[in-house]
């Protein structure tokens, strides 16, 4: 259900921008430190890859992506008692993955509409499905330190 959720909550969020944001065009709030815009990023996260043959980027942004994927869900599958936090860092990676490989199939790129500049803080320009996966990983790094036991 989490899944669903990140990927409909991203489709949403980048049709909206799609239908009322003009390509580039740059909304300002909170004196330029929260930005709107409009971005199709035709490569992998903050334009890489984005010079990458045709072949290439088929193989390696939509390809190797459905394959991690993959993997991620028949981890989650085939454990029964796996851990509620990992559980949710992988619903959030596997959500946010789905998301962004939408786009990339149906539209040929990916819509990237957001970010934020604070101070010496600046981001890429990302969407929902980025936050979904990186929120994800970062739980999932959490977890791995929470579960080390030091060794005596």
């Amino acid at each position: 259900m989490l899944v669903l959720l990140n990927i409909g909550c991203d489709q949403v969020t980048k049709e909206v921008v799609r239908n009322t944001i003009a390509p580039m065009e740059y909304i300002a709030f909170l004196n330029d430190r929260f930005i709107l815009t409009n971005v199709e990023n035709t490569g992998a996260m903050l334009g890489f890859g984005e010079n990458l043959s045709p072949i290439l980027k088929r193989i390696l942004l939509q390809g190797l992506p459905i394959i991690v994927l993959l993997i991620l869900l028949f981890r989650i599958l085939k454990k029964p008692n796996i851990d509620r936090w990992l559980t949710l860092a992988f619903a959030f990676v596997i959500g946010g993955g789905i998301g962004n490989l939408i786009d990339r199939v149906a539209h040929g790129s990916v819509t990237d509409f957001f970010q934020i500049k604070w101070g010496f803080f600046k981001t890429g320009i990302f969407n929902m499905a980025d936050v979904s996966v990186s929120l994800g990983i970062l739980i999932i790094i959490f977890m791995s330190f929470r579960q080390q036991k030091p060794a005596l």
